[in-house]
């Protein structure tokens, strides 16, 4: 059996209309250590990240989801780009961030069972094929300073 790879493609900041956007990915530190979540029905990693819901912006997704999958009460957000995702001919697009937590309150009960601290991007990822590749952009805009606000 093949198994297709995810075809990711970088956009520029706000290029995606907002009303073509389907998630909103928030790859994240707080004192300086990359956040990473896990599921509650899953064994794996993954950026604070959802859906954008009916009449809310990306910004506002961004900011629901970091809460609702950190706890993060206090923190800087930054807009680093835009992307598609092209899945089994399927595409869908979303909104990048960065997001420097300044505070962590106490993870809100819903569907994330853990918040992980690494120095690094995590091996056991939910989503390898496409996590990678966000991870790498988002070090490269924090390296050139490149952000939108």
């Amino acid at each position: 059996m093949i198994i297709a790879k995810p075809i990711v493609e970088f956009l520029a900041p706000l290029s995606v209309d907002e009303k073509n956007l389907n998630y909103s990915i928030v790859c994240s530190k707080y004192q300086n250590k990359w956040v990473f979540v896990r599921h509650r029905l899953r064994e794996t990693w993954e950026m604070p990240a959802g859906h954008i819901e009916e009449g809310e912006s990306a910004q506002a997704a961004a900011k629901r989801e970091l809460y609702e999958e950190t706890g993060a009460k206090v923190f800087s957000l930054r807009m680093v780009s835009d992307y598609s995702c092209d899945w089994h001919g399927e595409i869908k697009y979303g909104r990048i961030f960065f997001a420097d937590i300044q505070q962590l309150g106490p993870l809100p009960e819903l569907e994330i069972t853990e918040i992980k601290l690494f120095e690094d991007l995590p091996e056991n990822l939910t989503y390898p094929d496409i996590q990678n590749l966000i991870f790498e952009r988002v070090l490269r805009s924090l390296n050139n300073s490149i952000f939108t606000r």
